[in-house]
């Protein structure tokens, strides 16, 4: 993991609220982990993402709870490892997914969760009483375990397309949107993560030997999204945003605005593991995502706000991004009681 990846403090604290006395216990949990207790209090605070793990590790053990003390049922220490070798076994991501989302139904109270496929869009969905939401915190908690096993079962990482949560938005959500989606909705009336349907086709072929390399480096390695916000490429991304497609800059121009040459634009976003055209890719599918869940605009307007020459192009394009077209999405999306 590069030494770029950080986790906001912000998340340190949502990680001591319920699984660690305040004062001078957290203060030592911190520091066995490496983390400074007097970062605690500074909102823009950030820590190495090993040094998270480290934390969410040594809570676990401490606590016999791998879910830092936020069901009333504990999700006791040894529990990722048998949902790991328990969907390893089946056929296929659906199946092995099926098998985890069942194991942790039965191991957390108030989560229970279940696998919907709806034509060429998949979303697992939490199948929540009318109690109050869970904290933002709980929820993203969830979804990193579930997504992270998925992408360790699958060999490749699973594109997010949207997450629906019950409850308010958070103070912070920049880690969130770095970690899943940039398409994060809150106060929805359901929580449900919603993905491309055919990579529930792939194959699971996982050995003992990678399961056992994988529980030794985790939770470390299904943390590994996170990036430095003050990267290139985020800087990048957040200018493309503020613009209209057809006024984003070529690759000369931004070269130009960031006192850097061409060359050496690529070079850093090449040590980024990016490409300035993947960036403007993945902000058109931001962008894209976004607006489709607001009825009122039209697949004329968005492919037109998207620099498309015609619906018909957008429509290729989304479907190249997600494997659905836009049409379905829309209906999924919008199908609030569905």
């Amino acid at each position: 993991m590069s030494e770029k990846d950080t986790i906001s403090m912000q998340l340190v604290r949502e990680a001591l609220l319920q699984s660690c006395a305040p004062g001078a216990a957290s203060e030592e949990v911190l520091l066995k982990v490496g983390i400074d207790p007097a970062q605690l209090e500074v909102s823009a605070a950030r820590v190495p993402a090993l040094a998270y793990a480290r934390l969410w590790r040594l809570l676990a053990r401490r606590t016999d709870d791998e879910f830092f003390g936020m069901d009333p049922r504990k999700l006791k220490s040894g529990s990722l490892a048998f949902l790991c070798r328990s969907a390893m076994a089946r056929q296929n991501l659906a199946a092995g997914l099926e098998s985890g989302l069942a194991f942790l139904s039965l191991m957390l109270e108030h989560l229970p969760a279940q696998l919907v496929r709806q034509q060429s869009l998949a979303e697992i969905v939490l199948l929540e009483d009318e109690r109050e939401p869970r904290r933002a915190f709980t929820y993203f908690t969830y979804w990193t375990i579930v997504h992270g096993v998925a992408c360790w079962l699958a060999g490749r990482r699973i594109p997010i397309l949207a997450i629906e949560l019950r409850c308010p938005e958070p103070d912070f959500c920049d880690d969130y949107q770095v970690m899943f989606s940039q398409n994060l909705r809150f106060d929805r009336p359901r929580t449900r993560m919603i993905v491309a349907a055919d990579c529930l086709d792939l194959p699971i072929k996982r050995s003992d030997e990678e399961l056992k390399r994988f529980l030794a480096q985790a939770p470390a390695n299904i943390l590994v999204k996170y990036r430095d916000p003050e990267s290139l490429a985020s800087h990048i991304k957040y200018d493309l945003r503020q613009l209209p497609a057809a006024q984003w800059p070529e690759t000369e121009s931004l070269a130009h605005s960031l006192y850097m040459s061409a060359s050496t634009l690529r070079r850093r976003l090449a040590e980024e593991g990016q490409t300035y055209q993947g960036l403007k890719d993945g902000v058109r599918k931001e962008l894209a995502i976004a607006w489709l869940a607001e009825p009122q605009i039209s697949f004329t307007e968005i492919a037109s706000r998207l620099g498309f020459a015609d619906a018909s192009s957008f429509y290729k394009a989304f479907r190249k991004w997600s494997g659905s077209n836009p049409g379905h999405y829309r209906s999924l999306i919008l199908n609030e009681a569905g």
